[in-house]
């Protein structure tokens, strides 16, 4: 690491954004006695309500001095949005669990506020590969887990408008909304059409069992694993493909509700792009790390490509 980013155990020239509209699911104590306690000249930074990342970390960075750490305490979504902005700044990346399922943090060894400050105290860093993903002729956005079209974010798109109702009974009641107007959308690939419930591109190679590859498994990602769930299934398939927790699947396996191998292609590739055509009547959309993109109603080009070793990230070392 190069000596000007050294991090000092103090929190000295490290910027942590802490989101707290971030894992309002799930019960946790107030990290801020730990802010306090381990990086005590951190500048930690609570984003306001209707306040952006982005200008949070353009303000910051035009400082005298600039951070040399930029952190984040978050969801998968914000840590996916300080990881572009990381990239951007050329600034290595702590990342602090803080969401309702840190996919991205998990993957890295971060089960813990404690984990990652220590691996930040030791010096700890590991390479990761990150996939850019663009739609149309938009600039690519940094991606840490999976992008994805068709039934989850229609899934996420339904579970949006049911905010009032908070995330897990929202999510419900969005689930049953889904199964009711779930409908295969036509994607079209190197001339080749096809009508599939949905597409997975994971960030690294994954669980070859899983459809919906929601959590990277490895670092060092230098491929894109893709998953096609082609619309040769119910509707009841194209919902329980989208469990990502290893019981749930095995559950819907056993009881035969699970999509059929023959119904789902497989790729690694490095670089993979389509072009996506809901039906009439349905969002255009996509999902990154959580985050739902709307696109215009008449569908969108969508590229994606795999980028290895493109952002530092505090970390415990990576096991053999």
């Amino acid at each position: 690491m190069d000596p000007e980013t050294t991090p000092h155990a103090s929190g000295s020239g490290l910027f942590l954004v802490r989101n707290s509209r971030s894992g309002t699911a799930v019960i946790r104590s107030d990290p801020a006695p730990t802010f306090a306690e381990r990086l005590p000249e951190a500048v930690v930074h609570e984003l306001a309500e209707d306040e952006d990342l982005d200008e949070a970390v353009a303000a910051a960075m035009q400082g005298d001095p600039a951070p040399q750490v930029l952190g984040i305490y978050g969801g998968d979504g914000s840590v996916s949005r300080m990881a572009h902005l990381a990239r951007r700044n050329d600034r290595p990346m702590l990342a602090l669990p803080g969401g309702t399922f840190n996919h991205f943090v998990r993957a890295l060894g971060l089960d813990s506020i404690e984990t990652a400050i220590d691996a930040y105290d030791a010096g700890s860093t590991v390479e990761v590969g990150v996939a850019e993903a663009a739609a149309d002729d938009d600039a690519p956005i940094t991606v840490l887990n999976v992008v994805s079209v068709g039934a989850y974010p229609e899934l996420i798109e339904e579970r949006e408008r049911r905010t009032s109702l908070g995330k897990w009974i929202g999510g419900v009641v969005a689930t049953a909304g889904a199964l009711r107007r779930a409908e295969p959308l036509t994607i079209v690939r190197a001339g080749r059409r096809a009508r599939v419930w949905s597409v997975f591109v994971s960030v690294g190679r994954n669980d070859p069992e899983r459809v919906a590859t929601m959590q990277r498994q490895e670092a060092e990602a230098g491929v894109l694993d893709i998953r096609i769930h082609h619309a040769r299934g119910s509707k009841v398939r194209a919902l329980a493909s989208l469990a990502f927790g290893e019981r749930s699947a095995a559950v819907l396996r056993a009881l035969r509700l699970y999509p059929r191998d023959e119904d789902v292609e497989r790729l690694v590739l490095r670089e993979f792009e389509i072009t996506v055509r809901p039906e009439p009547g349905h969002p255009s959309v996509f999902v990154h790390d959580g985050e739902l993109e709307e696109r215009d109603p008449g569908g969108f080009r969508l590229r994606c490509v795999a980028r290895p070793h493109a952002l530092t990230v505090f970390a415990p070392p990576a096991a053999d």
